[in-house]
């Protein structure tokens, strides 16, 4: 047992360290931050460093992920395959030649005599139009022409009675100038044989010289009037002859109430009622010429400077193979579109009808081998410029940008960016922001 010293000794002696002999070293116990950073303690020190390292390496890096459910992807394969360099455009047929029925005099619809799509030939009456103004005119005109037509027959009455006064006056003023120039003879003969008067001679002159004067004046007055009759008349015959074709005219006008059909063929459209005001020119039908038809298609404005005239086209009606051409192509784009016209090549469907739909699969270009994928709606969301492609695990989808070329029905070519045997993610892209990755579960 210690003794009362020694326990004493030892309650009161501080604490210290304690140290271990092994062998011939004395080894130290470390505590506090000593301990922390160990030997042994070092290696999860670098572990955890590599991990922070990465992770902010990570974050740092800017990449973004979606996870997303494998089960609503559509995936196509990137093979080399021949490219038909087509696009598939539907059109309506139309007939080739329309003709606008259009009065060229305004009214009232008095009466429907054709309904819409009914056979018509030239020159049938469609509709009869009324216009009361147009009535009155008429009366109008035939009352002027009724009155300058006795305007003018009394002026000719009037002037082949003033003919027939020259006349008169002419033949007696010829009577004057032969008994005025016996009387002057005679007093001549016998004022030579001094056997009348001086006065009386010169009396006989004077009345012979102014009968001869009277008979000119006359007949020059004779020849003046027949020149002025015969301008006067030749006016006023040409104004009543003016009045008359005016008249002509006017009763034309009332002939075009009646709107007829200027071809053979179908009333396409008649959009008028009885009782209806229509102005002079307005559009109120058309008459279909149905001896041939033509497909007028809406064809998307990214193809506008490939399609041009002559483009050979396709299509299938019943069965039956058929062929078709570009006629013409409107300049003009509306709502993203413009517009193409088709002839038929060769044989036409049967039973053809205006407003009958076809589909046509319009040749662009030759067959070429190239890079294709197949056609997907995430045309829409990229624009062609990037698709998501399929790791080999199919795990994930990293986004790459791409060059999409030419596209028919089937298949997009691509130019630049993606190598056969690659898989991409065809379907819609609305719902992954444009993200980096996609993590496929």
């Amino acid at each position: 047992m210690m003794n009362d010293t020694a326990v004493s000794d030892i309650i009161s002696k501080p604490k210290t360290t304690y140290k271990y002999r092994t062998m011939d070293k004395l080894i130290e116990k470390k505590t506090g931050w000593k301990a922390v950073f160990s030997r042994k303690n070092i290696k999860w020190w670098v572990a955890g460093a590599v991990a922070v390292v990465l992770v902010l390496l990570l974050v740092c890096s800017g990449t973004s992920r979606l996870r997303v459910d494998g089960a609503t992807l559509v995936t196509g394969e990137v093979k080399m395959g021949e490219f038909d360099d087509y696009i598939r455009v539907s059109g309506q047929v139309a007939p080739m030649t329309t003709v606008q029925l259009s009065p060229t005099e305004g009214g009232t619809v008095e009466m429907i005599v054709c309904e819409e799509g009914a056979t018509v030939k030239a020159g049938d009456v469609i509709i009869v139009l009324a216009n009361e103004a147009l009535d009155m005119q008429i009366l109008n005109a035939e009352a002027e022409l009724a009155e300058k037509e006795n305007i003018l027959r009394n002026t000719m009455i009037s002037m082949e009675q003033q003919k027939l006064s020259v006349r008169q006056e002419k033949l007696q003023l010829e009577v004057d100038v032969r008994r005025t120039k016996r009387a002057y003879e005679s007093n001549k003969a016998l004022y030579e044989e001094k056997l009348i008067a001086r006065e009386a001679y010169y009396q006989a002159e004077e009345d012979y010289n102014l009968a001869k004067d009277k008979l000119a004046l006359v007949t020059e007055r004779e020849e003046q009037d027949a020149l002025y009759r015969d301008v006067e008349i030749k006016q006023m015959e040409e104004s009543l002859q003016n009045m008359r074709l005016n008249m002509s005219m006017i009763r034309r006008r009332k002939e075009n109430l009646r709107v007829k059909a200027t071809i053979d063929g179908e009333l396409g459209m008649l959009d008028v009622k009885l009782g209806q005001s229509v102005e002079a020119g307005t559009r109120i039908g058309q008459i279909n010429n149905l001896e041939s038809y033509k497909i007028e298609a809406q064809i998307d404005e990214h193809y506008i400077d490939r399609v041009t005239a002559g483009l050979e086209a396709t299509f299938e009606r019943n069965g039956d193979k058929f062929g078709a051409s570009v006629r013409k192509v409107y300049p003009e784009v509306r709502d993203g579109k413009f517009k193409a016209d088709f002839r038929f090549e060769g044989e036409e469907p049967q039973n053809i009808r205006t407003g009958q739909t076809y589909y046509l699969n319009l040749q662009l270009g030759e067959s070429l081998e190239s890079v294709i994928i197949p056609r997907g709606s995430f045309f829409q969301n990229t624009g062609g410029k990037w698709i998501y492609v399929m790791s080999r695990d199919a795990y994930k989808a990293v986004k790459r940008n791409i060059r999409i070329g030419r596209q028919n029905p089937q298949y997009y070519e691509v130019l630049d960016g993606l190598e056969p045997g690659e898989k991409v993610i065809v379907s819609g892209y609305d719902n992954y922001g444009e993200k980096d990755e996609l993590i496929i579960r």
